[in-house]
């Protein structure tokens, strides 16, 4: 009995270990089989059996050719069968993915981030008008709400504003006589409240807990 005994370490490694190793015989079994009949049926019976394994695929768009697809990788690409569906390609499936467009870019102020200098970018090229003013004074706003992340002290609009004519190269100008960005008091205040409502406080511990006891 022991002789007959099986460890995982010398058994061949399984393709998708999601179905088990019972599913895995069973395609070797198919692949044996010499009728091509017969291989049709059983390789119907192994996706009917495929789709109980996996209820919540029902719902999900060419949910039989993903199992037909799955069933193709976990016999190698061997099985000779008519599917619905065409064979997958195995180079397509082995090929490596394309890599991901990360920003390289390295901005002289982080604190305000990539997404901010994106945003200037294409609202440069932007045809004058009341859109672009408001999209600017966005912009700007949320400039100074970055700033206070970064520094909890109060900051003029004068900063903001030319910070901003830095970032766009000079092409976008904010008047500090006519244009007045939110209160720094304001913006920390609500990211303050948006702290505690998140269940953050800036209360020290041991005052919160003489509260609770109270109550």
């Amino acid at each position: 009995m022991i002789d007959n005994l099986q460890y995982n370490t010398d058994r061949a490694l399984l393709a998708i270990p999601e179905y088990g190793r019972h599913i895995h015989k069973m395609i070797e079994q198919v692949m044996a089989e010499q009728d091509k009949e017969q291989r049709n049926k059983q390789a119907q019976a192994i996706i009917g059996i495929m789709g109980n394994l996996n209820p919540h695929l029902r719902d999900v768009a060419d949910f039989q050719h993903k199992l037909w697809d799955q069933l193709f990788i976990m016999s190698d690409f061997k099985l000779d069968v008519d599917a619905p569906f065409p064979k997958p390609d195995p180079e397509v499936l082995a090929a490596r993915p394309t890599p991901l467009a990360y920003p390289q870019t390295f901005p002289k102020y982080r604190f305000y981030g990539n997404n901010i200098k994106g945003m200037i970018d294409v609202v440069v090229d932007w045809e004058e008008g009341d859109l672009k003013q408001a999209l600017v004074y966005v912009i700007a706003n949320h400039m100074k709400k970055c700033f206070l992340n970064w520094n909890k002290d109060t900051v003029e609009d004068k900063v903001i504003f030319n910070h901003l004519a830095e970032l766009s190269n000079g092409k976008i100008v904010m008047n500090t006589a006519e244009e007045e960005l939110t209160n720094s008091e304001d913006l920390i205040r609500l990211t303050n409240k948006r702290f505690v409502k998140g269940g953050r406080s800036n209360k020290p511990k041991k005052f919160r807990n003489n509260k609770q006891r109270r109550q």
